[in-house]
């Protein structure tokens, strides 16, 4: 369930513009089993991980929160901090522990807002993300709840 480097990772942030990020960033580190955020949370910042795992999870009533992808090296966790009303639409838990950069997402929202140049391509960098994290969900919901699963056999 891993991204395609092209689309989930920063390397599809060009690298003038990632660097401009990391001069904000604050490397944190999470013990196995923390919960970064969680469905309905305010989405105040997000993370690039360094190393470790973090499972993205979605709330089903009535049953136990579903896996929907495992997030590992230089890929981004969470972006509903750039779309309003800023609330995380999953959880995330780290599943080892977790060196990570982390990202104000007010402050980062602020330097795209400022600069254009800057905010035109970490919005499409966070949309290839979503997009991607949208068809992923798409394909574990069916694998576990349709009929006849995604039909994806790459998962």
């Amino acid at each position: 369930m891993n991204a395609s480097p092209t689309t989930d990772t920063v390397r599809a942030l060009p690298a003038e513009y990632l660097e401009r990020l990391m001069r904000i960033a604050r490397e944190v580190s999470f013990p196995q089993g923390t919960r970064l955020f969680k469905e309905g949370g305010r989405a105040d910042r997000f993370w690039i991980i360094r190393s470790g795992t973090v499972t993205l999870d979605l709330h089903v009533p009535g049953r136990r929160a579903v896996v929907l992808e495992t997030l590992t090296h230089n890929q981004l966790v969470g972006w509903s901090w750039l779309f309003t009303p800023h609330l995380w639409h999953l959880g995330g838990v780290a599943t080892s522990p977790v060196r990570a950069y982390e990202f104000d997402a007010a402050a980062v929202r602020t330097m795209c807002q400022k600069d254009p140049a800057l905010g035109a391509p970490v919005a499409l960098w966070v949309g290839s993300v979503v997009t991607h994290r949208l068809q992923t969900m798409r394909n574990r919901l069916l694998d576990l709840y349709g009929p006849y699963g995604s039909g994806d056999s790459s998962l």
